[in-house]
């Protein structure tokens, strides 16, 4: 299989102490990943009601999940300390920016990395959103205009006017062009939805989905190349991506026991009821709770989360999760391109669910980069 054009990337969500971070950024662009994606994030999705070391041995060394970086300043500092790799947000919103102030920041970074970043954006989460007091209302019409608006202000370096049902610009300027002249940062779309499908192709650069099936994935992105065609575009010009949450070892038993600890069974919480009514159960959290539009993690105490845990088998978890020896994962992946994904973000989750396993899970990742790299 010729694998030249299949990009490979980390995701990653900085948290303190900073420098870890930034020495993690440098091994990963040494290594020859493509891309760094970080989390845009003010509270982590895990509990804090859970993090106690006796649960989550993580806890014995970050003192607290929501001790998180806001993204766009890291993504600066990432910029000053690589030369090569691409940095992209994974994945930020407009209820929290305005779109002519997340063009700026944007346009900036682009600046400050010399033409390397990924403007990755979704509707948003109800945990970034809802905690803070503000209204999630029309998301996707939303997210429509705001792209609509962020390319008017990265192609237009002289003041325009622009009356949208959210946002009226009058006399609105952002002269700073982009680096790379006319080429303004690639906007890539987190979608998952019927009509977030079709926003991709209609205005997206790119496709970041998170932890689809082989099946989904492959449907929805034949939706994206239909919608991109109806719009007369050239499907071949939107980068498919994917996200995939990583547990891996070399030993499969110790991948199973990572897959039943409470944090890896914690991102299915996130999942919709829709997902968990295929395996005709309801959701652990209620029949009608809607995973990343109704989970706060702030708002449950640690007897109903461990409760919930219980609840989720150990066939979701392994459905769910990219799971697996280095030899497994490469297998997987490769399946996810053979069907059109040509960007594969990998978010490891080995490390949060059991510290110790940081080197060996790395060794794991580089293996399958390699791979990637030389095949």
């Amino acid at each position: 299989m010729d694998n030249s054009d299949i990009k490979i990337g980390i995701y990653n969500t900085y948290t303190p102490p900073f420098e870890n971070g930034i020495r993690n950024t440098k091994i990963y662009e040494k290594a020859g990943f493509d891309s760094l994606w970080v989390a845009d994030h003010i509270m982590s999705w895990f509990p804090d009601a859970i993090w106690t070391p006796d649960i989550v041995n993580l806890a014995t060394f970050l003192k607290n999940p929501h001790d998180i970086y806001n993204v766009f300043p890291v993504m600066a500092i990432i910029a000053n300390n690589t030369k090569k790799v691409k940095i992209g947000t994974a994945v930020t919103e407009t209820f929290r920016h305005h779109p002519a102030l997340l063009a700026h920041l944007i346009i900036t970074l682009d600046h400050f990395s010399r033409g390397r970043i990924i403007l990755g954006i979704g509707f948003g989460e109800g945990e970034n959103i809802t905690p803070y007091g503000i209204k999630w209302d029309k998301p996707l019409s939303r997210l429509e205009e705001s792209i609509k608006i962020i390319k008017l202000l990265w192609e237009n370096q002289e003041k325009f006017d622009y009356n949208g049902k959210f946002w009226k610009l009058k006399d609105a300027v952002l002269s700073l062009e982009p680096y790379n002249k006319k080429k303004a940062p690639p906007i890539w779309i987190g979608a998952h939805g019927p009509k977030m499908l079709e926003l991709t192709g209609k205005l997206g650069d790119g496709w970041l989905p998170w932890n689809l099936s082989l099946e989904n994935y492959k449907e929805n992105l034949e939706k994206i190349q239909t919608h991109a065609k109806n719009e007369g575009r050239n499907p071949d010009d939107l980068i498919p991506g994917i996200v995939l949450s990583v547990i891996t070892d070399e030993n499969k038993e110790v991948c199973d026991k990572m897959l039943e600890s409470p944090l890896a069974k914690n991102q299915l919480l996130v999942a919709s009821s829709e997902f968990f009514q295929d395996y005709d159960m309801e959701h652990p959290l209620g029949e009608d709770f809607n995973g990343v539009y109704d989970f706060i993690p702030t708002k449950y105490n640690k007897e109903t989360l461990m409760e919930a845990y219980a609840k989720i088998p150990l066939k979701i978890c392994k459905d769910y999760y990219l799971h697996g020896t280095s030899d497994e994962i490469i297998e997987k992946v490769e399946e996810y391109i053979k069907i059109g994904a040509k960007h594969i973000v990998f978010y490891d989750q080995t490390t949060i669910c059991d510290l110790y396993k940081n080197q060996s899970a790395y060794f794991c990742m580089k293996k399958v980069l390699d791979y990637f790299k030389n095949t």
